[in-house]
């Protein structure tokens, strides 16, 4: 801001000053200039410099409002009265959400109610009023076949999409050519729903192929499906199944109980929940268990989860739609690496829809280190966790598989086996075991085969009386792992 001190006849005086102040952000420039001696003093500006202006105050009935500063409200609003109240409430709005929108507004009602409200007669007044209502004349009649006003023209393609289009080309050979020219229209729809071209068609024309029952006679590629009813399935019958009951068989170590199923019992008290797990420590002929929807929380799981550290016999476990968090379910999958027996394990629809990043981690690392499980129900919602972990089951499918198949192999090649006996040696040789009666007597076609055996060995030995081991083939055992049979005592045939 300037100010300029002069002599009223607006000319300088000879010993006047002319005074400049500038206002910055770091330093305040002051220049004095001197009429007859050009004389300056000027001090080094700062790079940054801001001009300040002064506006005009705010005010308010002609005062500014820092004069109301001191005005007590409460009392002059006291001296209102309530006509005038009403008329400031209308000029005033409060930006209060805690007030209704009727005591918001500016506008208020005076007419009284004529009674409760009736939905039924508000919707037959809207109605009537909408049907009398006449509508709005047309600037141009309606006119069948007539097109009324401009009709759209879609712009024509540039050249270089038309050249795209007509480049692309596949070559399916003579024989596909020949098949898909002479194709019928559902033919080709059959095959582009083997494809999966879902978007070709609509779900009858879908569901049609797939069941095989033949396309619905009227539509086509631009066919429209209309709405069908759904179909009504019978509800599923309550379980009738005794917890008491099953309780005390999986106590007893019931060998005609190896299905437990408890879906959807409700009210189930975590007192029986404790003598159940309690039992499974013990039990080994249950091989499924079925708990889902019966109100399972961390507490029960952490006692389910020693249960399975425990127990040997269960194959299947399955605690899906109950009320288990994230770390609870991580506790349940590490309890299936003591025993190495659970094969299919399914937790899913817990509490907590989301597990989180960390959690997947770690029951996929849980995953890994668990050589038997074959089956895992868990949604898991990062792509690494379901990769790593189909990955890992896949393995374990194919080890499993090959275990089946090499222990049926052992099981068919496994014959009774037994130390070969000596061939064509006499028995007196070794001088065993004197004549005696209860020796065995061979069946008939070892005498045949005995009888034309007889003049080899009386050339051998000169003797005709005298008593040979029967000669046997050898046993050749295929699995040389295996702990040969008990020797078999040796025949001897009488001549």
């Amino acid at each position: 801001m300037s100010e300029f001190f002069g002599g009223w006849s607006g000319e300088p005086e000879d010993d006047a000053e002319v005074v400049e102040e500038e206002e910055t952000v770091e330093t305040v420039t002051t220049t004095k200039t001197m009429r007859r001696s050009t004389k300056t003093t000027k001090t080094p500006k700062s790079s940054s410099t801001k001009t300040t202006t002064m506006t005009t105050p705010a005010k308010l009935y002609g005062r500014e409002l820092s004069t109301y500063d001191e005005v007590d409200v409460d009392e002059l609003l006291s001296k209102l009265t309530q006509e005038e109240l009403t008329m400031l409430a209308k000029d005033v709005d409060p930006d209060d959400n805690c007030l209704p929108p009727s005591l918001r507004n500016n506008y208020a009602c005076e007419k009284d109610p004529t009674g409760p409200l009736n939905r039924k007669k508000l919707i037959e007044h809207i109605n009537k009023q909408a049907l009398e209502t006449p509508d709005r004349p047309e600037v141009k009649p309606y006119v069948a076949g007539v097109v009324r006003g401009k009709k759209w023209i879609p712009p024509p393609q540039p050249e270089k999409m038309r050249d795209a289009e007509e480049q692309i080309a596949i070559d399916l050979g003579d024989e596909y050519e020949q098949a898909l020219t002479g194709a019928t229209q559902e033919e080709i729809i059959d095959l582009a729903a083997i494809l999966g071209f879902h978007s070709m068609m609509n779900q009858d024309q879908y569901h049609a192929s797939l069941l095989n029952k033949g396309q619905p006679v009227g539509l086509g590629w631009d066919g429209i499906t209309k709405a069908t009813k759904p179909k009504v399935y019978p509800m599923d019958p309550p379980n009738d199944t005794d917890p008491d009951d099953t309780i005390n068989r999986v106590k007893e170590n019931d060998q005609k109980l190896t299905d437990l199923n408890w879906n959807n019992i409700k009210n189930i008290s975590d007192e029986k929940f404790e003598k159940l797990f309690e039992g499974l420590k013990t039990n080994t002929h249950l091989e499924v268990l079925s708990l889902v929807n019966v109100g399972l929380n961390d507490r029960t799981a952490q006692l389910l989860a020693d249960a399975l550290q425990v127990n040997t016999g269960l194959r299947v476990v399955n605690v899906e739609t109950n009320f288990i968090s994230p770390p609870g379910v991580v506790q349940l999958v590490r309890s299936l690496l003591t025993t190495h027996t659970v094969e299919e394990f399914r937790a899913s629809n817990q509490r907590s829809q989301v597990l989180g990043n960390k959690i997947e981690m770690e029951i996929t690392k849980l995953v890994e280190e668990n050589p038997t499980l074959l089956r895992l129900g868990l949604h898991l919602e990062y792509s690494d966790a379901r990769h790593r972990v189909a990955s890992h089951l896949q393995r374990n499918i194919d080890r499993n598989c090959r275990l089946l198949k090499k222990s049926s192999v052992s099981l068919s090649l496994r014959l009774p086996r037994g130390r070969p006996p000596a061939v064509g040696v006499d028995s007196s040789f070794f001088n065993l075991t004197p004549p005696s009666a209860g020796s065995l007597t061979p069946p008939a076609d070892r005498k045949m085969d005995t009888a034309q055996s007889t003049p080899r060995a009386q050339k051998q030995t000169g003797k005709a009386d005298d008593r040979f081991v029967m000669a046997e083939p050898p046993d050749i055992n295929p699995n040389p792992h295996t702990t040969p049979a008990t020797t078999e005592p040796e025949r001897r045939l009488e001549p």
